[in-house]
């Protein structure tokens, strides 16, 4: 249809744009440059897990190294494509949307366009806007819910439901924890449907044909990492040494239930439904009252934006609305299990396990800023299930009333709300954006970088010093490794750890030491002031820093860096004489 053809492009056309706009005023050069540095690093060769440590799954690091090798180093074709996998997202999010009502409630279309409307502001990429594995990841996701729909409405294509089998593999090879949540939520599920369909005497093909599909799509994948990285490496850093660096434990993961607010909006809400059920006359106007008590928590985000100004406190609020949420969906997820089949069933399960699955890394604080499209999916599943708590005749009737205002209600409170939160980049709190002048580089590598404060320019100050003072061919340590410069210089790199972080980095100071004699590193470059506001980061540079003089002494300051460069022998004889000098004159 060519209304479905015209809300898919201004949807798309929407989010990307927000994503672009958030590239032109904002960057994240620690995150940035992982990615990146990493990926510029495989595009000329080099194999992760095999030759240099690499705690994350490939295929975001893959994809990146790709757009590299096709289209050079230009940092403005990885906004392109954080643009277009944002945009396309919104428009598979919104598809799911459309399915999960269609057939049963009316006005469908209007209430799934009502609900993906937060996503132009909320997208996977709208928060944090640089290539990156979590959006990637939903990304995917979404792709495979869409599939997993569409081979239900397509029972006799075995091809289809092989295929997104298959498909369903491909999130745990971008992002592990998010990854798993989902295969093993799906998996389980998909084989708890196939045995209550052989119970019922139905045909159980497509499942057959879907866990076929999921076990080649794992078999084919795990044979490449064999074959090019090895298996055992992939395991070592992926999930051995990925665990014991991020995994939370068990009571930081049930944190985000035990909070009295969570009560009060689960009791509005149980309140608006039981007003739902006693509205036996259809009333319009209390149907409308017990949509609002059923979205008090939304409402509370918006509210407190007038109550405290304090960024951090506003985020707080919007992020509450995740676990009134999960409990909420739940419940009606369990309460649905008679009405109803196939994966409308396990749908809400799945993403359930997917979501708490992604709060491994970083909790509730960190990991929801690339999900938001399965929440309102579960969203969206949770007001379809209300349809039933009044029979479906007395429900046809009023049930616009009830789901509409909903709606209306959820979406513009995440969009104001979600609005407020992108604008003042309160995710990206770890971050230094918000002082000095907006900057964008000149470097032809990096166009399209933006940042505030002196970072480009002192930057720039140092690709200058390089290419006019250190061969190509000479080895670099760059410490802590918060910039793209391997990327930028196109200088291919020697040491096996890239950026000097506690999630990243398995070396210590004095083995960095060592791996630096061993590689041939004869300069070390020292970054002063960092973007990245972490304390450790800093202390953890200054214990490097203080080994590795043991074999580098400084030859230049710049605005923002030093320059040290490896000792020769009659340098190390000189310290020793002044040291002996030294040491003769305390004597005395």
């Amino acid at each position: 249809m060519w209304s479905d053809l015209a809300v898919a492009l201004i949807l798309f056309a929407a989010t990307a744009a927000v994503v672009v706009w958030q590239n032109s005023r904002l960057g994240v050069l620690w995150d940035a440059s992982y990615i990146l540095e990493n990926s510029f690093r495989i595009s000329a060769g080099d194999v992760p897990y095999r030759d240099f440590p690499f705690p994350y799954a490939p295929l975001t690091f893959l994809a990146q190294a790709a757009i590299i090798k096709l289209t050079g180093r230009v940092f403005w074709h990885h906004i392109a494509y954080c643009a277009s996998v944002g945009g396309l997202s919104t428009v598979l999010a919104w598809r799911i949307l459309l399915n999960i009502p269609r057939g049963i409630v009316a006005h469908a279309r209007l209430l799934a366009f009502v609900l993906s409307a937060p996503l132009v502001v909320l997208g996977v990429y709208c928060i944090y806007p640089h290539p990156f594995y979590d959006p990637d990841c939903t990304f995917a996701i979404l792709a495979c819910i869409l599939l997993l729909q569409l081979s239900e409405r397509r029972a006799s294509a075995s091809w289809l439901a092989f295929l997104t089998g298959v498909a369903i593999a491909i999130p745990l090879f971008i992002k592990q924890n998010t990854g798993l949540g989902f295969l093993f939520s799906a998996v389980v599920l998909l084989i708890a449907l196939m045995v209550v369909e052989v119970w019922n005497k139905r045909s159980v093909r497509r499942y057959v044909w879907l866990l076929t599909g999921v076990v080649a799509g794992l078999a084919a994948a795990l044979l490449i990492i064999q074959l090019t990285a090895g298996l055992n490496n992939y395991v070592h850093w992926t999930i051995r040494f990925a665990a014991a660096r991020r995994a939370p434990p068990l009571s930081d993961m049930l944190e985000i239930y035990k909070n009295v607010w969570l009560l009060l909006w689960l009791a509005g809400f149980a309140l608006g439904i039981v007003l739902w059920r006693l509205n036996r006359k259809g009333n319009r106007a209390l149907a409308i009252l017990s949509a609002c008590l059923m979205i008090l928590s939304f409402a509370w985000a918006v509210v407190y934006l007038f109550v405290d100004s304090d960024p951090s406190e506003q985020a707080e609020r919007l992020l509450a609305v995740w676990p009134f949420v999960l409990v909420v969906s739940t419940v009606f997820a369990l309460l649905s299990l008679r009405r109803r089949t196939g994966v409308a069933l396990v749908l809400p399960f799945i993403l359930i396990g997917t979501i708490h699955g992604a709060f491994l890394s970083q909790q509730l604080w960190g990991s929801t800023y690339a999900i938001w499209p399965l929440l309102l999916i579960l969203v969206a599943s949770t007001i379809t299930d209300l349809f039933y708590l009044k029979g479906k005749e007395r429900a046809e009737k009023l049930f616009a009333w009830l789901s509409i205002p909903l709606a209306t209600l959820v979406a513009l409170s995440l969009m104001i709300a979600g609005a407020r939160y992108v604008w003042t980049s309160e995710r990206l709190g770890y971050a230094n954006l918000s002082e000095g002048e907006m900057q964008r580089s000149k470097l032809p590598a990096l166009k399209g970088l933006s940042v505030r404060g002196s970072w480009i320019s002192d930057f720039e100050e140092l690709v200058d010093y390089s290419e006019k003072n250190i061969p190509r061919e000479d080895g670099i340590l760059m410490l802590p490794g918060e910039d793209l410069f391997y990327y930028t210089t196109g200088r291919r790199p020697r040491f096996p750890v890239l950026m000097f972080d506690h999630t990243v980095n398995p070396y210590s100071a004095q083995e960095i030491l060592e791996l630096a004699r061993a590689k041939n590193i004869n300069w070390l470059i020292v970054k002063g002031d960092l973007q990245l506001e972490d304390d450790q980061v800093d202390a953890d540079k200054d214990q490097m820093l203080k080994i590795l003089e043991q074999d580098f002494k400084q030859v230049e300051s710049l605005n923002n860096y030093d320059i040290y460069r490896r000792k020769t022998g009659n340098e190390d004889e000189d310290e020793d004489e002044d040291e002996n000098d030294e040491g003769s004159s305390d004597e005395r």
